[in-house]
């Protein structure tokens, strides 16, 4: 079992397997504070090396500090990791979040993760693009390829972008992911998905499951139909979502995010998931009347 059954991509200089790990539920409840077990996250890290992940995505503002932390403590020098980190957000004392897009404090989160991770450049760092944010999508691109040209960051990603704003990004600078809601039972974004595999870009789902657990029987049929591959393959449905993704693009690369060693190991178990043409048909059909 090994992340590498899930084939590779190119990102941020090195070939990297397609199946890699977000460190967001590393962190305690409503993604704040520390986690019940630090000990047991940093294993978690650790084994997700061993089975081969390199790609992993994080934030300062996970915690806040607390993903970087642990990470830094597991990893750190991360040697044949692909490290993604995102900015454009920021939490408050009571745990909300609120947009932090002006370069200044976009500048400020770099240094944090920079601080955090214990990094002089990071490979990878997206932009997280806040509806409604007061600051233009222009200038907030600008203040990213300015920390670029300063070598504070390697490359450059959009995410929560549409395919306008990705536009406007390839004509500033060359983008090197994109990260956007996307799965097996939320496919509003597949134009974007087919757009960024014709630009060699790699698209990092987040909420590679759906913005809730994949269970059956709520009445969405995506959701049942998951289920009902799974348990004909003998498998996880999680499982089955992530392969999903896999076969969706070559440009791919999840990053399913959990707490437990034992989900890991279920979650990297997906990379050598091969879902035949009636499989891939039985979801596509039901996931349509999803949408």
């Amino acid at each position: 079992m090994t992340a590498a059954d899930a084939g590779t991509v190119r990102l941020a200089g090195l070939d990297v397997p397609r199946l890699g790990y977000g460190t967001m539920r590393l962190t305690g409840p409503r993604i704040f504070g520390p986690p019940a077990d630090r000990g047991e996250a940093v294993r978690l890290l650790r084994r997700a090396v061993e089975l081969g992940v390199r790609v992993i995505d994080t934030a300062w503002y996970y915690g806040p500090y607390v993903a970087d932390e642990i990470l830094a403590d597991a990893l750190h020098p991360y040697d044949g990791i692909v490290l993604v980190t995102k900015l454009g957000a920021a939490r408050r004392d009571d745990a909300s979040w609120y947009s932090a897009l002006t370069p200044e404090e976009l500048r400020s989160g770099c240094e944090q993760d920079l601080r955090l991770l214990r990094l002089d450049s990071i490979p990878v760092v997206h932009l997280r693009w806040m509806p409604g944010a007061a600051v233009p999508f222009e200038d907030a691109l600008g203040a990213m390829v300015d920390l670029r040209d300063k070598g504070l960051i390697q490359n450059i990603g959009l995410s929560n972008i549409d395919e306008a704003q990705l536009d406007i990004g390839l004509r500033s600078t060359a983008v090197a992911t994109v990260s956007n809601a996307f799965s097996v039972v939320d496919r509003r974004d597949e134009p974007l998905v087919d757009r960024c595999e014709r630009e060699g870009i790699a698209y990092l789902p987040f909420f590679p499951l759906g913005a809730s657990p994949v269970r059956a029987g709520d009445g969405v049929t995506g959701i049942d139909a998951v289920s009902d591959v799974a348990a004909r393959l003998g498998v996880s449905p999680t499982q089955v979502a992530l392969a999903w993704l896999l076969q969706r693009s070559p440009t791919m690369v999840p990053i399913p995010g959990t707490s437990s060693v034992a989900h890991l190991e279920d979650n990297v178990a997906a990379a050598s998931l091969q879902l035949s043409a009636t499989d891939l048909a039985l979801l596509d059909a039901a996931s349509a009347g999803d949408q």
